[in-house]
């Protein structure tokens, strides 16, 4: 694997939920250039099964990889979960990967807390992908999971922040297996968006974490360590959907932070 600093970094979601994650990027890392990809004609990929999961993933790495990626970022739990370890096969030594759960796992375990929640798409929980690996560290830590499959949709219709919402979140956070956790896991690229009434919902009284800062710090890490962090100012950013509408596009401003220009991309 030869790469050069310059390359951009490719981050790809089901849709476009995993802007939350490149925007922390951009944020962390500000000389690098970003090429994201949100294959919103599939989404979501929550009730995907594994194999349609897996075969979308390769698809979009390997257009990632023909715009000369030097890393890339699985910005989805789903996709993490169902397609990362084959990723890591079919494309061994041409690119580096970084998924959105190791590291959010890694803080749970770094964190010392002995009661986590979990909430996700249907897809994530079936797999047990966060119980899983958090048990592999330390079976001492008690991990209760629920999936929440009108989240993701529901955000990206942008009904949160309001009475709709706020009945939503409170109806799935008053599970009994939720009950007495002393954090939660936002196993979802779309749920940093309502972190604010997920905290309000436990009155500051429950650590509430996602992935996008950790997975920032695990970009960085990889690249210093692979001596490939950019240092030019020249930074391009490009975001690429596999079916675009207008409504995306205006969504889309709410998980970048700021008004982008999404293009279509037909790569099926």
């Amino acid at each position: 694997m030869k790469h050069l600093a310059e390359q951009p970094i490719g981050i790809f979601d089901s849709g476009i939920g995993g802007l939350t994650v490149a925007n922390a990027i951009r944020h962390a890392l500000p000389h690098e250039s970003i090429i994201y990809f949100g294959d919103t004609i599939h989404l979501p990929y929550g009730d995907k099964s594994a194999d349609a999961i897996r075969y979308y993933s390769l698809k979009i790495c390997k257009f990632l990889m023909e715009q000369q990626c030097k890393m890339i970022v699985i910005a989805c739990n789903t996709a993490s979960s169902a397609a990362y370890d084959v990723l890591l096969d079919f494309f061994e030594g041409k690119v580096l990967f970084v998924n959105v759960v190791d590291p959010l796992v890694q803080s749970v375990v770094n964190g010392g807390y002995k009661n986590v929640g979990v909430i996700a798409t249907k897809a994530t929980i079936n797999s047990s992908i966060y119980k899983n690996k958090i048990k592999n560290y330390n079976q001492r830590i008690k991990v209760n999971q629920i999936a929440t499959p009108l989240l993701a949709p529901m955000i990206e219709e942008g009904f949160y922040s309001g009475n709709i919402s706020a009945s939503v979140i409170d109806s799935y956070l008053s599970h009994p297996e939720l009950e007495n956790i002393d954090a939660l896991l936002l196993a979802c690229t779309h749920y940093p968006l309502i972190k604010p009434e997920i905290n309000q919902f436990y009155g500051g009284k429950v650590d509430i974490l996602d992935s996008t800062d950790v997975v920032a710090n695990s970009v960085h890490e990889m690249l210093f360590r692979e001596n490939l962090l950019r240092s030019n100012n020249d930074v391009a950013e490009h975001f690429y959907v596999s079916d675009y509408t207008d409504s995306f596009e205006q969504t889309a401003k709410n998980f970048y932070g700021e008004h982008i220009k999404l293009e279509a991309k037909h790569i099926w």
